[in-house]
């Protein structure tokens, strides 16, 4: 009766165990990373690391990094439940930490650069199993600070970091400001007609044959030949001056010039 409930508890409770991460592990390492990180990297501006499989690859590579896994054993098969990444000293170009602000104040911090643990075993100790390691290292190599990064609008993150002792150094924040302006590209605007659906819909216009005849009140009708009485008066009043000359009975100048030679 007690092994069959010993065996019941040891399927319920699986044991967690430290390994070194070999090559043939990085393909299921990867695949486990971005399992982790799908959800935070959809809702942080600053895209976790690390940011491509190509410079995961890289790191394996690279010297004085210690990558670890935790792994859990159930039917013969492995399953890798965490993942630690440190450094002693600042590694990578997508790092933006400044080595010189810790050594100015006597810091010699093991760098932790990734940890993962897998959604279906968070609130169930394995966090702190994985950070219990990185400060048994920190202490063996002699650093005097774990240091790691994290999102600022991961409460659930910073409260457990919180919870053991970690504190908010002098970091960087994102800010932003919203620019109010136009935009590049204009509204939609609805377009004219076709020039056949403009004929079709256009009313005919019916044009007079012949020009409309004149009504019996409109009076008579003025020719180019008709004058007016004022038009007439100066013809007559020159007449009239033309004639003056002989109603008064004097010469022409030339005639009174041979009747008086002497005037």
């Amino acid at each position: 009766m007690s092994t069959t409930a010993d065996t019941t508890a040891a399927e319920a409770e699986p044991e967690v165990r430290i390994r070194r991460l070999h090559r043939r592990d990085l393909n299921r390492t990867w695949e486990f990373l971005k399992h982790v990180f799908r959800e935070v990297n959809r809702t942080t501006v600053e895209y976790q690391r690390p940011r491509s499989k190509k410079r995961f690859l890289e790191v394996y590579e690279e010297k004085g990094i210690e990558q670890l896994l935790f792994v859990v054993t159930a039917h013969g098969k492995e399953q890798i439940v965490g993942y630690a990444e440190c450094a002693l000293t600042i590694v990578g170009t997508d790092n933006w930490m400044n080595e010189r602000y810790f050594r100015m104040r006597e810091m010699r911090p093991l760098f932790v650069e990734e940890l993962a643990v897998h959604p279906d075993y968070q609130g169930r100790g394995l966090g702190s199993f994985v950070l219990d390691q990185l400060e048994h290292l920190a202490r063996l190599r002699g650093c005097t600070h774990l240091v790691l990064e994290v999102a600022e609008n991961n409460n659930h993150a910073l409260k457990f970091y919180r919870t053991r002792s970690f504190y908010k150094l002098d970091a960087a924040v994102f800010l932003a400001k919203k620019v109010v302006n136009e935009a590049e590209l204009l509204p939609p605007r609805p377009l004219a007609k076709r020039a056949s659906q403009v004929e079709d819909e256009t009313p005919a216009v019916v044009l007079p044959t012949s020009p409309p005849e004149p009504s019996d009140d409109s009076g008579p009708r003025r020719t180019a030949a008709a004058r007016s009485p004022a038009q007439k008066a100066p013809r007559v009043k020159a007449t009239a001056a033309r004639t003056g000359a002989a109603k008064t009975g004097r010469a022409p100048r030339k005639a009174r010039a041979k009747a008086d030679p002497a005037g």
